[in-house]
């Protein structure tokens, strides 16, 4: 797993990713719901998914987004790919 400091700077720079689907402008942590808080559908979480594998150069497994619900299992996922880059 990912170290506190880098956890919560990779924290940091996908909620700055996540602000223009935020529009009912709640604070994005790792608890934030993409569906419930965020209202934002499976097609904008793909396309967020997209534009993060483009900024970080990794290929995430769809298989892995099934059981992500939250920012802080999105984040977890991220890491998880970055380290096996």
């Amino acid at each position: 797993m990912v170290g506190t400091a880098a956890h919560d700077e990779l924290m940091g720079e996908l909620a700055g990713m996540l602000d223009k689907l935020n529009k009912s402008g709640v604070k994005i942590t790792r608890a934030t719901d993409f569906n419930a808080d965020l209202n934002v559908d499976s097609v904008a979480v793909m396309d967020f998914v997209l534009e993060v594998e483009d900024t970080y150069d990794i290929s995430i497994p769809i298989n892995l987004l099934s059981e992500v619900t939250t920012v802080g299992d999105f984040a977890d996922v991220v890491a998880r790919a970055r380290a096996d880059n």
